[in-house]
C-alpha cells in the first residue's frame, strides 16, 4: 500500500501574488524533491514553481505562427553559406 500525503505550495502569480496550490504526491517523491531543492538551495515552492513555468514556457513554442510572421517568412534569400560568412565576419570583427 502506497502511502499518499498532502503538500502545499504556494504559487507566484504574474502580479506578485502567492496562490496556493494543493497537491497530491507520493511520500517519497516529496522526500526526494526535498533534497533535491536542498541540494540546490533553493526552496520546493520555487522548484515547483520554476517547472510548471518551463512547461507552459514550452507550450507557447508549439503555437503556431501569427498570419503576419507566416506572410513575412522566406521573404529574404540567404546563400547557402551564409553561416560561414557571417561567422568570418565576426572573427574578423573580434580579432
Amino acid at each position: 500500500m502506497r502511502n499518499t500525503y498532502y503538500i502545499i505550495i504556494f504559487v507566484r502569480i504574474k502580479i506578485n501574488m502567492d496562490s496556493k496550490l494543493t497537491l497530491k504526491l507520493d511520500k517519497s517523491i516529496i522526500e526526494q524533491a526535498k533534497i533535491y531543492a536542498e541540494s540546490r538551495k533553493i526552496s520546493l515552492s520555487k522548484l515547483i514553481e520554476s517547472y510548471l513555468q518551463m512547461l507552459t514556457q514550452e507550450s507557447l513554442k508549439d503555437r503556431p505562427n501569427s498570419p503576419l510572421v507566416e506572410s513575412l517568412s522566406g521573404i529574404i534569400e540567404l546563400p547557402e553559406n551564409y553561416k560561414d560568412d557571417y561567422a568570418g565576419y565576426l572573427a574578423k570583427k573580434y580579432k
